[in-house]
């Protein structure tokens, strides 16, 4: 991850938590009151971004502001577990703290669940990628957190490759046609992925020599039927409508990638509280 990228953004997110400053913190504290405070986690959930990003949140607030003990990323925390210590100025960690809270707490919980879609398709050849269903401003962090569980990175943004869908091909009348227009006029390094929702579009984007066929919305059955069709003459994605409960019957149906815009919009809750020593 970048360091510089990533402070950029940290900045922006403790000026907006900040803003001109903290009444109520400064009116008890002097800039010279040290104090120390754990992050601690509540629940069982796997970890993302402690040492890596929240350590970072309370040194962009203030360098002086010692982190400690960063659990590593990846590690299955229990209740109870230390997963920071931070050791400061205590207006300056009052500062951060809600920050770095949300953003441990939002990477845990999207590397929780996708480690829970890696479980469930381990014994199939497959990869589990992440789509740009991500939060505006923290796609960075989302995706670190994707590969934090154990998953894949899909598109960073629209500049990373080539994904024909439903309405290029209703503009352009045919799948053909959209992957003339395209092979125009992209680099010859890039890869055309093509979404399909029937037979005769996976049949007709194999007759136009695309890279990677997306099945979308399909049931594994049908999933099952174009993987045979296509027969390794290239790569296939399963997407849309992707949860935990139907994930290992896609993986079953011989795909090669399924992504899942849930594993950045999970519903699981990762609970961590400030324990504070004054």
């Amino acid at each position: 991850m970048d360091k510089n990228y990533l402070h950029r953004m940290i900045s922006e997110f403790l000026v907006e938590d900040v803003g001109r400053g903290d009444q109520t913190s400064e009116s008890i504290f002097s800039e010279h009151d040290m104090g120390s405070a754990r992050l601690v986690a509540q629940n069982s959930f796997t970890v993302a971004g402690a040492e890596a990003v929240a350590a970072e949140v309370f040194k962009v607030q203030n360098p002086q502001v010692i982190a400690v003990d960063g659990v590593a990323d990846g590690t299955v925390a229990m209740p109870g577990t230390i997963l920071l210590t931070v050791n400061g100025p205590v207006v300056d960690l009052l500062k951060a703290e809600r920050v770095a809270l949300n953003l441990l707490q939002r990477l845990s919980g999207i590397a929780t669940v996708t480690a829970q879609f890696i479980e469930k398709t381990k014994v199939y050849p497959v990869r589990i990628t992440d789509t740009r269903k991500t939060t505006p401003g923290l796609r960075l962090l989302e995706k670190y957190a994707v590969r934090v569980g154990g998953g894949y990175n899909h598109r960073f943004d629209l500049s990373d490759g080539v994904l024909i869908n439903n309405n290029h091909i209703a503009a352009c009348g045919s799948i053909t046609r959209a992957v003339e227009m395209v092979r125009l006029r992209i680099p010859h390094t890039i890869k055309i992925e093509v979404q399909t929702e029937s037979m005769a579009q996976v049949e007709e984007s194999l007759a136009c020599g695309v890279d990677i066929v997306l099945l979308e919305n399909m049931s594994p059955e049908m999933m099952t039927q174009s993987v045979r069709l296509i027969n390794g003459r290239a790569l296939v994605e399963a997407s849309g409508g992707i949860t935990l409960e139907n994930v290992e019957a896609v993986a079953m149906s011989g795909v090669d990638i399924i992504s899942a815009g849930a594993l950045t919009h999970p519903g699981f809750g990762c609970n961590i509280v400030m324990d504070w020593s004054f």
